[in-house]
């Protein structure tokens, strides 16, 4: 039988825009159990570890929500952009954003197996930590001027 990807990928996008930490026990519906993900802070090697990830991210940061502003398929490979909403109660106060985009591989029942997220860790998260940003901003200073 032959999977409709576009289908799963809707009810992925779906799944990713709606999920709370009590959602993160469904992640077995959307991710393969031996799925490979990759972002610029992780590698991760099963959708147990994915829900550990996530988890994770809902004790660290407050009301995380992931908007999807586009999405691409070709076959069993999708690309979606997103923007990642949040605040960080700890170091910084105004709702933060990580704009970035993952590649998937979709397996034969629609599934993820295989997703690499992009984006800008340096840009995003770290020059807006007080010290580290400062620290970054005075290297970029010195070496590109």
């Amino acid at each position: 039988m032959e999977i409709d990807h576009t289908a799963a990928l809707t009810r992925l996008t779906h799944y990713v825009e709606t999920l709370t930490r009590q959602s993160v026990d469904n992640l077995g519906e959307f991710y393969t159990p031996n799925v490979y993900v990759k972002t610029p802070l992780h590698e991760v090697r099963s959708a147990a570890e994915v829900a550990g990830l996530l988890t994770h991210l809902f004790e660290r940061l407050d009301v995380p929500r992931i908007e999807v502003t586009a999405q691409l398929l070709q076959h069993n490979q999708a690309l979606i952009v997103w923007n990642l909403h949040f605040h960080a109660r700890r170091w910084l106060d105004d709702e933060q954003v990580i704009h970035g985009a993952s590649h998937l591989r979709l397996a034969v029942d629609g599934r993820v197996a295989y997703q690499r997220d992009y984006w800008d860790a340096t840009e995003d998260l770290y020059l807006k930590l007080p010290l580290l940003g400062r620290l970054i901003r005075w290297l970029r200073h010195r070496l590109f001027r």
